[in-house]
């Protein structure tokens, strides 16, 4: 039986509703040999998440993944694997980004209790949303908070009647920035769903090309956005360009559908891509 893995989960320490600890139970009870916990911008849950692999027997990647900014994309997501996360300068830059994620949660709670006002509702504390949290105060929480008043039938419909209209633009990362910083800390850059940033293969090809030359080392191939064919594509594009490829179920523990290990169903991401990440890390180091 092949021994599978799952490179791309989400705890409470960004905007997932299940602790690193439970996610490594969840693993562990699908048997799958690997995972990586790769939170937006925070690396807080990694050690929590290595102890409970390494008493469950399950291995933990240490990952990260940078809300980044290139060119005229926005919401850009990079993947950074095998990296140094206790590093002092990365926790610094972390925190900065961690204190206006806070301020961006706040805003948004501000902005949900004036459409509740209209609505003639009571207002919503982001100190229930904030408890919730293991870290920063994400979306995901603060529509826990509106389902459990009763304002929302489940987490599609908060976001849909509250989170989207009442949204705050979000801070990120420049490339050459987030890219620096994954070779600075020994990690391995994987650039997440990249069908997110554009369906054009000619335009995705490009982007591609100009990030290998900042640094880029591979391409999360299989994700919850790719079907079949586009999967297949990013295989190939990784493979004619010497990259390595990856997958993951961007698992947060609030999408109707989505399983940890398998995606949407039919996801299986061997334990090789483990191993091509070891190796990418060890030649660039």
């Amino acid at each position: 039986m092949k021994e599978l893995v799952d490179l791309h989960l989400h705890s409470t320490f960004s905007d997932g509703v299940r602790t690193p600890t439970e996610l490594v139970a969840m693993a562990k009870g699908l048997g799958l040999k690997a995972i990586a916990l790769a939170d937006h911008d925070t690396v807080d849950g990694i050690d929590e998440a290595v102890a409970a692999g390494a008493a469950a027997g399950v291995e933990v990647l240490p990952a990260l993944e940078f809300s980044v900014a290139y060119s005229s994309f926005k919401d850009v997501h990079l993947l950074g694997y095998l990296l140094d996360h206790r590093d002092a300068q990365l926790q610094l830059i972390l925190k900065e980004f961690r204190d206006r994620r806070e301020a961006r949660g706040e805003a948004i709670v501000g902005r949900i209790n004036e459409k509740l006002a209209t609505e003639g509702r009571a207002p919503i504390s982001s100190a229930e949303a904030a408890a919730l949290a293991g870290g920063a105060l994400g979306r995901p929480h603060i529509a826990q908070v509106l389902m459990g008043k009763g304002y929302a039938r489940d987490m599609q419909d908060a976001f849909v009647r509250y989170l989207l209209p009442c949204d705050v633009p979000k801070r990120y990362f420049p490339m050459e920035e987030a890219l620096a910083a994954v070779q600075r800390l020994g990690g391995v850059a994987v650039l997440a769903h990249p069908t997110t940033i554009t369906n054009d293969r000619d335009t995705l090809n490009r982007i591609i090309d100009e990030l290998c030359t900042m640094g880029l080392a591979g391409v999360e191939a299989f994700n919850n956005v790719c079907n079949e064919q586009e999967s297949a594509f990013l295989v190939a594009t990784a493979e004619k360009k010497g990259l390595i490829w990856t997958g993951g179920s961007d698992y947060h523990g609030i999408e109707e559908g989505i399983s940890m290990g398998t995606g949407k169903g039919s996801m299986a991401i061997p334990y090789s891509c483990v191993e091509a990440l070891n190796r990418a890390q060890k030649q660039r180091a």
